[in-house]
């Protein structure tokens, strides 16, 4: 099955996450003028009445950006909604994206036959997040349009299952639109994906470190001078098990190799949520991350070393077929 004609155009085949605290209109539009989907958690929108402004303000500075450039008009834009049931914002959000139509939901901690047929109705896609091939057939038996898989190494809340066998177990039933997170930040981990049987690379952590990003200076430079050592899997700050910075762990008073686990029980994604602003969540990949940098310069970088990689692939296999 090819990809919608929503993520077809992509200058790479990119999604960037969306970032809980760290996602805002800024960082959406770069992403989406340089050329990927651009995305963010609606429940970044705080009090709940921003979501409107920041829906118009992306939407009309995008179709600004097409009207000026109808040569390399901007990729579309996601909103998150987390459909895990202490969400008390989901209606009021939903009512929102459906206003602005927005082109592409991503769903996250549960699966809703209604949620989905809501975008369906204003013509919109939805993928949605699992971290298991269970999760996966759930998903799609209520009416997801894609899934994004994310493996071992993710940032935020993240599956255990390697990459390998979480995207081959799906695609032995499903050939819709597959997104591959978990450790991804270079052109080359983004053909990668591609070659395991994902369509399209899902990226976070390397646009935290970016100018745009609404990142403290201090995370982003932590982001910066780590690498995959300094990652400790936990789900003592949401209920959920995630990848967070182990720097920043250390800097708020825990031992990060003795850290208690935590029930889902706890979950609590409501308008009452008191999140851990101060522990900070990041995947793997982040020893390609050198520099913060502006999200054009990153996404440059991104496509040239796919490039580089698809170049050197072909020449590989043109070798092979030489020696054979």
């Amino acid at each position: 099955m090819s990809l919608p004609p929503l993520l077809k155009s992509l200058r790479l085949p990119v999604i960037a996450s969306p970032l809980f605290i760290i996602s805002v209109p800024a960082l959406v539009i770069a992403q989406c003028k340089a050329g990927i989907v651009g995305s963010m958690p609606a429940l970044n929108a705080r009090p709940a009445t921003l979501l409107d402004d920041w829906l118009a303000e992306i939407t009309e500075t995008l179709a600004a950006h097409d009207r000026v450039h109808p040569e390399s008009p901007a990729a579309p834009y996601a909103i998150n909604q987390i459909v895990h049931k202490s969400n008390d914002r989901l209606d009021h959000d939903m009512q929102a994206c459906e206003r602005y139509k927005v082109p592409l939901v991503i769903t996250s901690l549960g699966a809703r036959v209604d949620i989905n047929q809501g975008v369906h109705a204003w013509g919109g896609l939805v993928m949605h997040d699992v971290i298991n091939n269970a999760f996966a057939h759930k998903a799609i038996d209520k009416g997801a349009d894609g899934l994004i898989a994310v493996a071992a190494g993710a940032g935020g809340h993240a599956g255990v299952k390697s990459p390998f066998a979480l995207v081959q177990e799906i695609r032995q039933w499903f050939d819709g639109p597959l997104a591959l997170s978990g450790a991804i930040a270079s052109g080359q981990a983004i053909l990668a994906a591609q070659a395991m049987g994902a369509d399209l690379a899902y990226i976070g952590s390397a646009f935290i470190a970016t100018e745009e990003a609404r990142a403290d200076t201090a995370y982003k430079r932590m982001i910066v001078e780590s690498d995959s050592d300094d990652i400790v899997y936990s789900n003592l700050f949401t209920g959920v098990h995630g990848n967070y910075l182990k720097p920043s762990i250390v800097a708020a008073g825990m031992d990060p190799d003795a850290l208690p686990d935590s029930s889902p029980s706890t979950m609590n994604f409501g308008s009452t949520r008191k999140p851990w602003k101060d522990i900070w969540g990041c995947g793997q990949g982040i020893g390609a991350v050198s520099a913060v940098v502006p999200v054009e310069t990153r996404v440059s970088g991104l496509a040239q070393e796919y490039r580089q990689a698809t170049a050197a692939l072909t020449q590989a296999q043109e070798q092979a077929n030489v020696a054979a």
